[in-house]
């Protein structure tokens, strides 16, 4: 097999990678201004805090819902080079509302610039709506057979790597640089995305249904019913409904619990994307190429007890008494800061390791001309059970669950994952 990395240097995946690259970056460059915003400078309450990130997460996954079986007929009718043009053009037009929301928010208009911040995620979500199955369906067309799972690990880790720089960038700059880069990057993305090379139609083409409801639910039924791609999509949406929890509960949890600034959150948010990254290039080792969930149930019950290990942190953590947050030093000296530091990256390195093979794998079981159908489906399901995460973690937070219990419910539906995972490793492999 080509050596993954040597990918980078063809012209048939160079401009796929960096146009994910930084529409990622943008994306998470946003939202995490945003949040970190927010939680810091507009509202001074965990609940509220906790509440305004689920509801952040459950807008961007409402279009997910809406328009995935549409942006997959789309995907495999229309040539997919051409639909990315056009979302990237649309790109540029979000973020003149999110970078305005922040603007307006930061001049005092809180009320108003959240509206348009909140408005600014909702499209962001109809752009990652119609990106996310091409950018992984495109692949099968433009690679050879045995470059796909290095492709797709490269992707995912481009991913977590532009969101590792979107994360740390929001945390240490201010509201009005982030406005301008959002910007810019947009602008970017778009002169970039020019040069994908075409990935026509492969198959007859669709007759387009253009209601959401009924489109949707035949999409879902019409993969779902085939047992390797129903236990593949319970495996990766049942971890995402893991990771929306994480996703929700950590920015309030480093501030009230761990009592440290928004550049200590947006580091610890960026670990994530460090750990995914990692683990995206040791499964690939792992496997050689062979797409497989051989390593699927171990790698999650491991992310399972670096979870629980966390939380047995957390509770010990000792924090300020006095309003002060920790800043990056002050928090890298506390005593147990690099335990706390090395279970989050092991945490999200598990969990890369996981959830990358399933995607490779969801992309090259059915037929060329399927697989934006079938990853528009995923998506549908996937948005569901991260809104489901979203609804607990406020259920949940209504009820007085405390974070780091919070942690341990994510560490028991590991063990969960890892059954779906092995169900899935005894059907296919």
């Amino acid at each position: 097999m080509l050596n993954a990395l040597g990918l980078l240097k063809e012209r048939r995946f160079l401009p796929i990678f960096v146009t994910q690259f930084l529409g990622a970056f943008n994306d998470n460059l946003f939202k995490t201004a945003m949040v970190l915003f927010v939680t810091y400078k507009v509202y001074n309450d965990p609940q509220l805090e906790q509440n305004f990130n689920a509801l952040a997460t459950g807008l961007s996954l409402i279009p997910f819902f809406l328009l995935s079986a549409l942006s997959g007929q789309l995907a495999d009718t229309i040539d997919k080079a051409r639909i990315i043009r056009i979302v990237k053009t649309a790109e540029i037009g979000i973020m003149v509302i999110g970078a305005a929301g922040l603007m307006i928010a930061r001049a005092g208009q809180s009320t108003l610039g959240i509206a348009l911040m909140l408005t600014a995620v909702l499209l962001l979500g109809v752009h990652s709506t119609f990106f996310g199955p091409i950018k992984y369906a495109i692949l099968p067309q433009h690679l050879r057979e045995d470059e796909v799972l290095g492709g797709t690990g490269l992707v995912e880790a481009g991913t977590y790597l532009a969101i590792l720089m979107g994360t740390v960038i929001a945390g240490w700059i201010e509201v009005e640089a982030a406005s301008i880069m959002v910007l810019c990057v947009a602008g970017i993305g778009w002169v970039v995305a020019r040069n994908v090379a075409p990935a026509p139609r492969m198959g007859k083409e669709l007759s387009i249904d253009l209601n959401p409801i009924s489109a949707s639910w035949r999409l879902v039924n019409a993969t779902m019913h085939i047992p390797r791609l129903f236990m593949a999509i319970c495996s990766i949406s049942f971890f995402w409904a893991i990771g929306a929890v994480l996703i929700i509960t950590f920015p309030p949890l480093v501030k009230n619990l761990l009592t440290a600034d928004k550049e200590v959150a947006s580091l610890v948010i960026a670990l994530f994307s460090i750990g995914v990254a990692v683990g995206s290039v040791i499964i690939n080792t792992l496997l050689g190429g062979k797409i497989s969930a051989k390593y699927a149930p171990g790698s999650v019950i491991a992310m399972g007890v670096f979870l629980v290990a966390f939380s047995l942190l957390a509770r010990n953590w000792i924090g300020t008494t006095d309003g002060h947050l920790y800043t990056v030093s002050e928090f890298i000296a506390q005593p147990r800061a690099l335990l706390v530091v090395g279970s989050l990256t092991a945490i999200a390195v598990t969990g890369g390791m996981y959830v990358v093979p399933l995607y490779a794998f969801l992309t090259t079981t059915v037929s060329k001309d399927q697989t934006s159908r079938t990853v528009a489906a995923n998506n549908i399901v996937n948005a569901g059970a991260m809104v489901t995460g979203a609804l607990i973690v406020i259920a949940l937070t209504a009820m007085g669950v405390t974070p780091q219990d919070m942690m341990l419910i994510a560490a028991a539906c590991c063990l969960v994952a890892a059954w779906l995972g092995q169900r899935l490793h005894q059907l296919c492999d």
